[in-house]
């Protein structure tokens, strides 16, 4: 076993695992008072139902397509290359923060209205059930793997944040718009309680994203450096091309849309960190803000009521960022095509995110 190779895993899913917390307080933030409370306590058993979900079910199911006893013994047994071979525990912990933070993204668009226990019973379904059979095919050994079919997801634009967002917006259709949220013939605001705590949240995430995308190497060399290189200049350029694009269209830039902003280009290269060049990263980044901005307002115009903008922010750069590594992807073999690989590429992402568009928005709606 290398054991530094396990312990960067482990810190990276560290780091994943208290972006919890930036998501709490994000969520906390972006509603009103009366409701912080639920929003918390949502955040909070969240990541037990995950484990307990994932641990039982949802891990076997992803990564061996059916049952396996593996953590039913004390048997610490390998996975990964023969140079790189880390504990499988650091493996499913790391992985059972991604499955835990899809769950989380649907919180926040169901904010104020969901159920308590209509979100414990659908989190449990999501990371046993939607989650690793969509993991499967495009993470796992299924045929649509970058291994297998070469579709690119490598830290889950698609994999973990477009299926939380596809859930999320099931969970927004069903439930209905906050009373008053459209009324009178007009899309009427409904302000947060606290945004020093959902800054607080968004830079807990920006963090917790440099063991998202750089811990998804599963080993600590020479890729790291340039994926987190990666993951910060899409960050920064999305939420410079938010708060312009914001100046602009409201006459005065809007703080909101920069931390969504910056949100949104992190979700959208965390497909591509590893495969595009900072060049690539940055034009991507650019591109999520603009996208960012005008998402809120179409899925605003067209009653949909997303107290925190997860369906902008992870369905709408989820899909965009895993499509760019179709034109953006400098990898020999796997060239996008601005690269000279021409468009297979693009077929491939397309494939991918029309698969998990299939299969996670009808059964979220269903479930739900």
């Amino acid at each position: 076993m290398n054991l530094l190779d396990t312990m960067w895993v482990l810190i990276a899913g560290l780091l994943v695992f208290f972006m919890n917390a930036g998501f709490a307080f994000v969520e906390s933030g972006f509603v009103r008072t009366k409701n912080v409370v639920n929003v918390l306590a949502k955040n909070f058993i969240v990541f037990a139902l995950s484990t307990f979900a994932f641990w039982t079910i949802g891990y076997s199911v992803m990564f061996y397509g059916g049952f396996s006893a593996i953590f039913y013994s004390a048997v610490n047994s390998l996975v990964g290359p023969e140079n790189h071979k880390i504990s499988e525990m650091a493996f499913f912990f790391f992985q059972l923060a991604f499955a835990g933070t899809a769950a989380t993204i649907v919180s926040g668009a169901v904010a104020e209205r969901i159920k308590f226990m209509a979100y414990i019973v659908f989190s449990l379904l999501l990371v046993a059930v939607i989650y690793p059979i969509v993991g499967y095919f495009l993470w796992g050994p299924g045929p649509l793997s970058r291994a297998s079919f070469g579709f690119i997801d490598f830290a889950g634009s698609t994999v973990v944040h477009s299926i939380g967002g596809w859930a999320a917006l099931a969970g927004v259709i069903v439930l209905g718009p906050r009373l008053g949220k459209y009324s009178g013939g007009k899309i009427n605001a409904i302000p947060g309680h606290s945004i020093p705590l959902a800054t607080l949240g968004t830079f807990i995430l920006w963090l917790g994203w440099f063991g998202f995308n750089p811990g998804s190497e599963l080993a600590f060399d020479e890729a790291v450096p340039l994926i987190a290189m990666n993951t910060n200049l899409a960050a920064i350029a999305a939420m410079l091309s938010a708060t312009a694009v914001s100046w602009v269209k409201f006459k005065k830039p809007d703080y909101s849309l920069m931390m969504n902003g910056l949100l949104a280009g992190l979700v959208a290269i965390t497909a591509g960190c590893y495969d595009v060049t900072p060049v690539g990263a940055f034009l991507i980044g650019l591109m999520a803000g603009v996208l960012l901005i005008f998402g809120v307002g179409f899925f605003d115009r067209i009653g949909i009521d997303d107290p925190v903008g997860a369906t902008s922010v992870h369905l709408l750069n989820g899909v965009f960022g895993t499509l760019m590594v179709g034109f953006f992807s400098a990898t020999d073999g796997m060239k996008g095509l601005f690269y000279g690989g021409g468009t297979a590429q693009i077929v491939k992402q397309l494939t991918g995110i029309g698969f998990t568009a299939l299969v996670v928005f009808p059964a979220s709606l269903i479930m739900l």
